[in-house]
């Protein structure tokens, strides 16, 4: 099966705003916005590629960029492999060379347009943040349970999972999420018997058995929804009931599971690889790990006592 090499860029102006480009009527799937790009010609390498795409659409001169993640697309008669590019530093104003229309757009409002089926993969990726810290799953209330929590939102954390393995009192979710709501941070709920119907929260995380154990989507599109799993075929899974992103684990020995054979960097990859979706990477993960975790594709690291 013939397989297919893009790349796109993702430009930002000072604003934080995102660049996308609209497909005119005479292409395929005209009418329908994505991130500027193209394909990647014969004997070029992925970033020529997106340098060459961007000033041949765009009229911009790119300094400095990094790779975001690949996607990984299988249709009936061709595979289409979708690199993403972070364009770090560019020259020039974006201008619609071609004649297409082209439009600033901040994150938050990407989902108002008629995107490719592929920008709706990308949203995710760039939504959610590097890090997403778990909390200690018990001694809830506690006065050293309490102050960790406050420390984490003042480090900056925007993405918290609150963890137990017994019900906790609504009064008290309710006080963890008005207190991450005044930092911006996004609450995904780990409780028992979740009913996917609890408020004060932002979504949920599935636990391994919940997520095998389901046909479909249990919340909806507007919900974070996560789910942690221990290889591909799980991720693949995962993916398949249409989660946000999910935690893969454990890549390297931890303290907490020392009988645990950890899965290694090459396993964890192969997932980041395989998947469309954002994948965090579980166990042993320290802030020193970040950049080896980003490098390799995935959206970040994940813990509870590594950062």
């Amino acid at each position: 099966m013939k397989t297919i090499k893009a790349v796109v860029g993702v430009l930002r102006n000072p604003a934080n705003e995102i660049l996308i480009a609209k497909r005119q009527d005479h292409q395929f799937m005209g009418g329908f916005w994505e991130l500027p790009g193209g394909k990647v010609e014969p004997q070029e390498s992925d970033q020529e590629a997106i340098i060459r795409e961007l000033h041949e659409e765009l009229g911009v001169v790119v300094t400095d960029l990094s790779h975001h993640q690949t996607l990984t697309y299988q249709y009936p008669d061709r595979v289409i492999k979708l690199s993403i590019y972070n364009i770090n530093k560019y020259q020039n104003s974006p201008i619609g060379v071609e004649g297409q229309e082209v439009t600033w757009s901040g994150i938050e409002h990407l989902t108002h347009f008629n995107l490719l089926p592929t920008m709706k993969d990308f949203i995710n990726s760039v939504i959610l943040p590097n890090k997403y810290w778990i909390t200690p799953s018990s001694e809830h209330q506690s006065n050293a349970w309490m102050k960790k929590f406050d420390e984490k939102l003042k480090q900056g954390i925007s993405l918290i999972q609150l963890r137990s393995k017994v019900k906790l009192n609504s009064d008290f979710i309710q006080q963890l999420y008005n207190k991450c709501h005044q930092f911006n941070v996004k609450l995904l709920l780990n409780i028992p018997n979740k009913t996917f119907k609890e408020g004060h929260c932002d979504g949920w995380h599935l636990t391994t058995n919940e997520m095998l154990n389901l046909k479909e989507r249990p919340c909806e599109a507007e919900q974070i929804l996560g789910a942690s799993t221990h290889d591909l075929n799980e991720a693949l899974k995962a993916q398949s009931l249409g989660v946000d992103f999910v935690l893969i684990s454990p890549v390297q020995a931890t303290q907490t599971h020392p009988d645990t054979a950890p899965i290694g960097w090459n396993k964890a990859k192969e997932v980041v690889e395989q998947l469309n979706i954002p994948v965090y990477f579980l166990g042993g993960m320290a802030l020193n790990d970040l950049d080896k975790t980003l490098n390799v594709g995935a959206q970040g690291i994940a813990g509870v006592s590594g950062f």
